[in-house]
């Protein structure tokens, strides 16, 4: 008789995710990654839980609003059960507006956000002057203001994730027997080997970023999202900055030039930064499925082994709802994956 319920191969966001779903309903959990807890991108430092535009509506935006709206009582759960913070606040967040059409989108984005949003959330056009001394610069004097955007810290949340499981009587380990039901949640690389197991047919790759840790503690302001920069006060003091998109690079884990280029253009946008000190330089690879959305589903071909996988850029922000849906597949065979996340949709 297996001593494990579930094996799940990766200890980034959707791994760690996931196993704590099974471990919530009850199953034993084992988590393998031999090169520990958010080794990969989920280890990073930006932690942006920022939405889709409130407009053309499809199953990816609905699935993440749904998502957005669990995080809350998400990792409340998590730092309930292991005793250690994710980070997680509902902040919001800041973006300029550049121009005059930008505006006209921007305001009728306020009511395609009253409808898709409900109750739950606003999308506002403000005039800079409100946001005080935080405004980032803009062209217009106005930007958006969203109260659905959250902020975690990646790390912190990986660590708080380990000690949930942990507390729930799983297992977080660099070994281990593959056992029960397996869980395939190894990033960029696992999006390599799957590849090769369908037949050489490319379902996805990575794509480096590289961020920055500011010491200056806005902790309790928006995010700010600014001349394609995530610009994110953590609760810990801390701002990070991010991140590059680099589909070619040599070293995964090594910080360069443009990474000094997203550091300029931050201090650029945001003035406060100008004096702050940079305490960390972060490079990571981030997976990113062929269809952008995340990979989730049944291995195909392969009985009782399932992919989490994918989620370029969002997983932090899906995460909740994707470990709900993959724990209803593993655990009790329901499928309630969307269109568009199948891992048929990446072949």
């Amino acid at each position: 008789m297996a001593m494990v319920d579930v094996t799940v191969l990766g200890a980034g966001i959707f791994g760690l995710a996931t196993a704590w779903a099974c471990c919530q309903r009850g199953a034993r959990v084992r988590v393998i990654d031999p090169f520990g807890p958010g080794a990969g991108s989920s280890g990073g430092i930006v932690g942006a839980l920022a939405p889709h535009t409130p407009e053309n509506w499809n199953p990816k935006k609905a699935f993440q609003l749904r998502s957005l709206l669990r995080a809350e009582g998400f990792w409340a759960e998590v730092e309930a059960a292991g005793g250690k913070s994710a980070g997680y606040g509902r902040t919001g967040r800041l973006q300029p507006i550049a121009d005059a059409r930008a505006l006209e989108l921007a305001r009728a984005r306020e009511v395609s956000a009253a409808e898709l949003w409900g109750d739950a959330a606003q999308w506002r056009v403000i005039a800079a002057e409100e946001a005080g001394e935080w405004a980032p610069v803009s062209a217009t004097g106005y930007l958006i203001h969203d109260t659905l955007s959250a902020r975690m810290h990646p790390r912190q949340a990986c660590a708080a994730l380990v000690a949930a499981i942990t507390a729930c009587g799983g297992e977080v380990v660099a070994e281990g027997a593959l056992e029960g039901a397996v869980v395939h949640a190894t990033g960029w690389r696992g999006l390599l080997e799957l590849s090769e197991q369908l037949g050489g047919r490319s379902v996805g790759n990575g794509v480096k970023g590289q961020a920055a840790l500011f010491a200056l503690d806005r902790r309790d302001l928006p995010q700010l999202y600014a001349d394609s920069l995530h610009i994110v006060p953590h609760a810990d003091g801390t701002i990070a900055v991010g991140s590059t998109s680099e589909r070619e690079f040599d070293a995964p884990d090594s910080v360069d030039g443009q990474l000094e280029d997203v550091i300029a253009r931050a201090r650029a946008a945001l003035p406060e930064l100008a004096g702050a000190e940079v305490i960390l330089r972060w490079a990571g690879v981030r997976p990113r499925a062929r269809s952008r959305a995340p990979m989730l589903g049944a291995w195909p071909g392969r009985a009782g082994h399932f992919v989490a996988n994918g989620g370029f850029k969002i997983g932090f922000g899906m995460g909740p709802e994707v470990a709900r849906v993959m724990a209803d597949l593993v655990l009790e065979g329901a499928d309630g994956i969307p269109q568009g996340f199948r891992v048929e949709d990446s072949l």
